[in-house]
């Protein structure tokens, strides 16, 4: 009998993924058509498919088929991201990033934590949490847009670092005033930066030492023997880089993204793939990338909780108003203004300013505080999907047509 309710479960399962697939590939298709971000279709689809409309995909937010979904697909479009960044260019705007995916993280959350302090009328240190979980931006919504709409070099790259390096300081700022909120302890400045500090390099070590050993065995004139076998190494490298780093306690997102830039920047480390080995390769990243965003989006908008959005509708639109138009360019001004090395554009900048995505990492974040009935949860959590859904509807459709009018597409 339980093999027989163990079957039926994962022939529900199946079809949920079946449908998934089947709504990815015609929204996707329909993306390509209207020339915006697949990531909105997708959300969009989410909804229309999720419990709250057509209840035809309903995987649980805290189940493990969907944790293992986020889990490997953020640190695989993470990983593509990272792929996609030029070390030269990295060279010349790390300042920036480094600044405005740390110090930068705090100041979004301040500001955000006081709008949710006036607008949502809560204590302040639950706005101040709140300010936190929405405070970094999210590699797997910003990686995808940057793919499809081909931003200017150096800013595309500045974005896509930033999203994947302040991932580790939102997490810690959050649990350091979860640990204030609950009473279990006060907030210590140097041991959040000995933390950050800890994690960051062990995972950029991490992501490096497994990046070289893939491009070693992949890409080296004479021990290059798992050339014909590269798709199965990133996908072994990414899973072993995320599990090494969260086993020692590290940023497994930056482990990955790490990694990816090892991997495309293989030949700085005197390796080369042929010319059909680096299509091939390719080819198959491109693909898997789109099929994890595919299940990732659609998946965030059929969790949507519509009636826990409506009781804070207005309240919460309020905060991610001044979120986006208030504490985002308030962040990127005193982040990359001093950075004279860069010397960056009012329009670089004010682009920067519009392009910072909420998405799967701060719906984690969220949803790990409703699990643990942290005060004010279920107002964060509700916040956090209406940041989502305004930040990926209404940024994300329009970065190509901001980017036109502000002469930053790429040729």
């Amino acid at each position: 009998m339980e093999s027989s309710a163990s079957l039926e479960l994962a022939k529900h399962a199946l079809l949920m993924l079946g449908i998934i697939l089947a709504a990815g590939t015609l929204s996707g298709l329909i993306a390509r058509l209207v020339r915006i971000p697949d990531v909105v279709m997708f959300l969009l689809v989410g909804m229309l498919l999720g419990p709250g409309l057509l209840g035809l995909v309903n995987i649980r937010a805290d189940s493990t088929i969907n944790q293992l979904i986020l889990i490997f697909g953020s640190s695989y479009i993470l990983f593509d991201g990272g792929a996609t960044i030029r070390l030269k260019v990295l060279k010349e705007v790390w300042i920036t990033v480094v600044v405005i995916s740390t110090v930068g993280v705090l100041i979004t959350a301040a500001i955000t934590g006081i709008a949710a302090y006036y607008f949502l009328g809560v204590p302040l240190i639950v706005a101040l949490l709140l300010g936190t979980v929405i405070a970094s931006t999210d590699p797997a919504t910003l990686v995808p847009v940057f793919k499809q709409v081909h931003i200017k070099e150096r800013v595309a790259q500045t974005v896509m670092s930033e999203s994947a390096f302040n991932d580790a300081m939102g997490a810690i700022l959050t649990f350091a005033v979860l640990g204030v909120a609950i009473g279990s302890g006060g907030f210590s400045a140097g041991d959040a930066f000995v933390n950050l500090l800890k994690q960051s390099l062990l995972g950029i070590v991490i992501g490096g030492v497994l990046g070289y050993l893939a491009a070693f065995f992949i890409a080296h004139e004479k021990f290059g023997f798992l050339a014909e076998f590269a798709p199965a190494v990133t996908l072994m490298a990414v899973i072993g880089a995320y599990m090494g780093a969260d086993g020692m306690h590290a940023s497994g997102f930056m482990a990955v993204f790490v990694f990816g830039i090892m991997l495309g920047n293989q030949e700085s480390l005197g390796f080369k793939l042929t010319k059909d080995e680096d299509s091939q390769l390719e080819g198959y990243v491109m693909t898997t990338a789109f099929i994890m965003r595919m299940f990732i989006f659609i998946l965030l908008g059929a969790q949507v909780d519509f009636g826990l959005i409506s009781q804070y509708l207005l309240g919460g639109i309020a905060v991610v108003v001044v979120f986006m138009l208030v504490a985002r360019p308030v962040t990127v001004f005193m982040c990359a203004l001093p950075d004279r090395r860069a010397k960056w554009s009012f329009r670089e900048m004010l682009f920067m300013c519009w392009t910072r995505e909420t998405g799967v990492i701060p719906g984690a974040l969220a949803g790990m505080l409703v699990g643990m009935k942290a005060p004010g949860a279920q107002i964060i959590a509700s916040v956090t999907f209406i940041a989502i859904l305004m930040t990926i509807l209404i940024q994300a459709t329009t970065t190509r047509l901001l980017a036109k009018k502000l002469d930053l597409l790429a040729e």
